[in-house]
């Protein structure tokens, strides 16, 4: 078995960046979403105005949070989808250009 250092792989690292990029981008829009219900709640419900300060926070942090996780697994599951892709690609190329040489291009 030949030594791995995952956590050098450069496709390890694509594939960190690419869900930390979706954890940012769902923290946001559900930061947003979870922002506009605590408005509308203040807004409508004497409950929620009642609510201590540190509850309304943790309300909005655990909507981010949420959102983060959904959009980081999402991010890194298209990622892998497309790494799969690739690869299958790059061995059907392979496949194909050792069957041109063992029998020759179309044209000929």
């Amino acid at each position: 078995m030949r030594p791995h250092n995952a956590m050098n792989d450069e496709e390890a690292s694509d594939a960190s960046r690419e869900a930390a990029k979706g954890a940012v981008y769902g923290a946001l829009k559900f930061g947003a979403a979870t922002a506009a219900l605590g408005g509308l709640g203040y807004l409508v419900s004497p409950i929620y105005r009642g609510l201590t300060v540190q509850f309304k926070v943790y309300l909005q942090m655990s909507g981010m949070i949420l959102g983060s996780w959904i959009e980081a697994d999402l991010r890194l599951r298209q990622y892998e989808a497309k790494i799969r892709t690739q690869r299958r690609l790059m061995r059907d190329r392979a496949m194909w250009q050792t069957y041109e040489k063992e029998y020759g291009k179309e044209d000929e």
